[in-house]
C-alpha cells in the first residue's frame, strides 16, 4: 500500500505564496507521474500541474508562471511552489502518484482570502 501526506496548506492574503509538499511512503523513483490536483467547492476536480521521472512538467493554463511542481526522489517527496496566489486557487489540493494505478493523499486545504 502507498501512501501520501500532504502538508503546507492553509490560509493565506493574495498575493502570497505557499508551499505544499506530499511524502510518499514508497520510493517514488520508480514512479514516472506525480503531481498536484484541486478541487474547489461545487467543481470538480482539475490538475493543477504534474512532473514526469524525467522532469518534463504540464501545468493548467491558470496557474502558469505562478506555480512549479518539483520532485525530489531521494526524499520521495514531490512540491507545488505557489507564487501570487489568487481567491480562484482557493480548493483542497491532492497529491497524486501513477503507477500500475493511481494514488491519491488525502487533501490539504488552501485558502487565499483578504
Amino acid at each position: 500500500q502507498v501512501q501520501l501526506v500532504e502538508s503546507g496548506g492553509g490560509l493565506v492574503q493574495p498575493g502570497e505564496s505557499l508551499r505544499l509538499s506530499c511524502a510518499v511512503s514508497r520510493s517514488t523513483a520508480n514512479f514516472n507521474g506525480m503531481g498536484w490536483y484541486r478541487q474547489a467547492p461545487g467543481k470538480e476536480r482539475e490538475l493543477v500541474a504534474g512532473i514526469t521521472r524525467g522532469g518534463s512538467t504540464n501545468y493548467s493554463d491558470s496557474v502558469k508562471g505562478r506555480f512549479t511542481v518539483s520532485r525530489d526522489d531521494a526524499k520521495n517527496t514531490v512540491y507545488l511552489q505557489m507564487n501570487s496566489l489568487k481567491p480562484d486557487d482557493t480548493a483542497v489540493y491532492y497529491c497524486y502518484l501513477n503507477g500500475l494505478q493511481t494514488y491519491w493523499g488525502q487533501g490539504i486545504q488552501v485558502t487565499v482570502s483578504s
